[in-house]
């Protein structure tokens, strides 16, 4: 297989993982708190060798996925009437606790259990800035969300929300639509930016997203073509060189 081939065959696997990348944004499109996933490109040179190389060797260019990170722009925000919805504006990450361990979102649809403790549709819990589950009293009824997470009711302080920056946002480790799993370390944000009684929405724009998905098919298209067409000619190129057995 000539380099022409290789360096066609890098830029085809890469425009396919760009397309599952975009066909996931606009799977998330109504998803509370999504963010949108990019994928980082890059060329790298490898040096090239062997019987056919120039003396010294020549350098070839290959596209590489490096990355996928997300695209931190907030979503619109949604009025819910729910005095236990909240949003974040700009940096930050609510923390819950799932059975694998703590996760971050951004989706801020949570609810009150019998229990009084604090959590999202499929159980797991809102945690404080101490990593433990915000409890509430089950009677409560005047919830309220300060700007700056601190919960409280008519009964008193309830506690303050964990919210944490990423140090290494390329390092969030998406686990389905909503949750994040940080590999690299976090940092509680002191003072973070909380509206209660909205919910934010995906931020992917589906229209943007369709857009660069006809794209990519197009790039797709042209390179898998060209594979092909290189091929035929090899093919050719070797039909002259052997003679054919009659």
């Amino acid at each position: 297989m000539e380099n022409t081939t290789y360096i066609a065959l890098s830029r085809l696997d890469t425009q396919q993982r760009a397309m599952d990348v975009i066909a996931n944004n606009i799977a998330n499109a109504n998803t509370d708190g999504y963010k949108a996933q990019r994928i980082l490109f890059t060329d790298y040179l490898s040096k090239q060798h062997g019987v056919d190389a120039p003396t010294g060797g020549s350098t070839l260019s290959y596209t590489q996925d490096r990355a996928t990170y997300l695209d931190q722009q907030d979503g619109s925000l949604s009025q819910t009437g729910n005095p236990l919805d909240m949003a974040l504006t700009g940096p930050g990450f609510f923390t819950v606790s799932t059975a694998a361990g703590p996760r971050l979102t951004r989706s801020g649809r949570f609810g009150m259990l019998a229990d009084g403790r604090i959590a999202d549709a499929a159980g797991n819990l809102l945690l404080d800035t101490g990593g433990n589950p915000l409890q509430m009293s089950p009677s409560d009824t005047q919830i309220r969300i300060a700007g700056d997470g601190t919960i409280s009711t008519e009964n008193g302080p309830v506690g303050k929300l964990g919210v944490v920056t990423v140090d290494d946002t390329n390092q969030l480790m998406p686990e389905g639509g909503k949750l994040y799993r940080a590999a690299a370390g976090t940092t509680p944000v002191a003072l973070p930016k909380v509206t209660q009684g909205v919910v934010e929405s995906s931020n992917v724009q589906p229209i943007t997203e369709l857009t660069r998905m006809m794209q990519t098919e197009k790039e797709f298209q042209f390179v898998s073509q060209f594979i092909e067409s290189e091929g035929q000619r090899q093919q050719s190129a070797i039909d002259k060189i052997v003679p054919q057995q009659g």
